[in-house]
């Protein structure tokens, strides 16, 4: 039963692109499809959203209150520690007993494989969009058909309640 959504937010909610003003203001794209999956449809399934990112933006906080993410880590370049971390605090939080096995992972990039390669081997549901990294492609268990930014993230969630 997965549990968790965790999720990388550059190249995977967005499309890796960083669009940057004069003044040095960071503009970022984010696809509907995908807000509507996270904040409309994941609860219905008591699914919690997750969000690992090694960037720090302003902007991620905005859109993740929008879309009610409570649990957002951002800084992060080691991501399997801090999954692991957010797990065991969770369960000591809740008195519960979740693992790896109950997360489905998606990332782009070389910074997720260390996520993506134990949540495999410990039967979650690993996925990357279709213009991921090639080594992500060649470690993940799903592969969407759309591109980061373009719905991927909305494409998993889709695929993990038809489980």
């Amino acid at each position: 039963m997965i549990k968790f959504l965790i999720m990388d937010v550059d190249g995977t909610l967005t499309d890796g692109k960083l669009y940057i003003s004069n003044d040095g203001e960071l503009f970022k794209s984010f696809s509907v499809k995908d807000g509507c999956g996270i904040k409309d449809i994941l609860p219905t399934k008591k699914i919690i959203p997750v969000i690992i990112t090694a960037r720090n933006s302003k902007i991620l906080n905005v859109r993740c209150d929008d879309l009610n993410i409570t649990y957002l880590f951002q800084g992060c370049r080691d991501k399997l520690s801090k999954m692991k971390e957010f797990i065991d605090d969770y369960n000591r939080k809740f008195n519960t007993s979740y693992d790896f096995s109950n997360v489905a992972y998606i990332g782009d990039d070389i910074l997720d494989i260390p996520c993506l390669e134990v949540v495999n081997n410990n039967l979650g549901i690993s996925a990357c969009p279709k213009n991921s990294a090639k080594d992500v492609l060649s470690v993940s268990k799903y592969i969407c058909k759309n591109n980061g930014g373009d719905g991927a993230v909305r494409e998993f969630i889709d695929y993990l309640i038809e489980q």
